[in-house]
């Protein structure tokens, strides 16, 4: 097998913006009504079956997370305040923030409502300075939606990334060529973006704890342990990402799951999990305003038997109402079980046609200027 590309920068010719607003859906609700200024609040539903799709920084202090059940959300922080999801809202908003950054470059790359990666290598300002175009941003946010937004300026998608949830919230972080290696070794593997919680233990489990202990694996080591995910690895311990900015990438998919701490097995339990990972899917949907026509249920039982039943429909579901109906439908089909489950899933798939992968860059070696 080849070896992944190597070296001090990668990409160098690329100045690349990541912009994430800060708690987005908690802070619209901050802003619009003024009473929850200061105040823990949570966007989702708070009943006992609902789940958390956002938190505000003051929630985040008592442990309250994203995708958190709605009932462990008030223990954690008994005086949470919870705000109905206001999607039309959140759009409209974020089209706000579209604007300001097509003034810029028309290389956009939407990754939900709230967050967009931008190249600006090119922009039509002709500004040499990448940072300079993150603070004016982030100054036009602030000054056309009374929101805060979070910035990572770097040479590629990987760093940026990064960098933006560096100083959150309301931060801007620079990685400056042939900077990057060093600022990946300082962090731990938690913060790599597609390593998981349960990566991040298996890491642990491994003795890797910080890109410093994962640079010092070779990438056999890594295949042997990672699968093809040890190319990934192997690269992002080095600062190297590869990746452009891709202003029309189709998702072919959007889900989530839940593994549980306990095997589920009574029908009402599992009627109630599925609920809450209604929830948390349909906000994602949401979000990226996805119409698709396949409704996917995944079971996995307590043997780590895999188990999926799908229903495909004529036209693309367009609304919660008959998302919901088909996913229930999909779970009552298989009640009883014939044994307890570890993790329930759904994913909305047939989303529409997906562009061929792009083909990977060779780095260059010219230097940037992004200060």
């Amino acid at each position: 097998m080849p070896m992944p590309a190597a070296g001090p920068v990668a990409d160098t010719l690329r100045k690349i913006i990541h912009v994430d607003m800060d708690a987005f859906f908690a802070s619209v609700e901050q802003r619009d009504d003024p009473t929850l200024r200061g105040k823990p609040v949570a966007v989702g539903g708070g009943s006992g079956r609902g789940v958390v799709a956002a938190a505000s920084y003051e929630a985040r202090v008592f442990g309250v997370r994203s995708a958190m059940p709605s009932a462990t959300a008030r223990r954690l922080c008994p005086d949470l305040i919870f705000c109905k999801t206001r999607f039309d809202v959140y759009h409209e908003v974020s089209q706000q923030i579209r604007a300001i950054f097509a003034r810029f470059t028309d290389l956009i790359e939407p990754l939900s409502l709230d967050e967009a990666y931008l190249d600006v290598t090119r922009n039509h300002l002709g500004i040499a300075s990448a940072t300079t175009i993150a603070r004016e941003i982030r100054r036009l946010i602030a000054e056309q939606t009374q929101l805060t937004a979070s910035a990572g300026v770097s040479y590629n998608k990987f760093l940026a990334k990064l960098a933006s949830d560096q100083n959150k919230p309301d931060g801007l972080c620079i990685i400056k060529p042939g900077e990057g290696a060093a600022f990946v070794a300082a962090l731990p593997v938690r913060r790599f973006h597609g390593i998981g919680p349960r990566g991040a233990e298996k890491m642990t489990r491994l003795g890797v704890e910080t890109g410093a202990d994962l640079a010092t694996k070779d990438v056999d080591w890594l295949r042997t342990n990672f699968g093809s995910f040890g190319d990934y690895l192997f690269n992002a311990a080095r600062g190297i990402d590869h990746r452009s900015v891709r202003a029309h990438r189709e998702r072919k998919s959007i889900g989530g799951e839940r593994t549980f701490n306990t095997d589920l097995h009574a029908p009402d339990d599992l009627r109630d999990m599925l609920e809450s990972i209604i929830d948390i899917v349909w906000t994602r949907i949401a979000e990226k305003s996805a119409k698709g026509r396949t409704i996917t249920l995944k079971l996995k039982y307590n043997d780590f038997q895999l188990m999926t039943r799908a229903r495909s429909l004529s036209v693309p579901v367009t609304g919660r109402e008959q998302f919901t109906e088909v996913a229930r439908a999909l779970l009552a089909e298989q009640l009883p079980l014939p044994r307890p489950i570890r993790l329930m899933g759904l994913t909305l798939s047939a989303l529409g046609e997906v562009p061929e992968p792009e083909p990977m860059e060779r780095p260059r070696a010219e230097q940037l200027r992004l200060l």
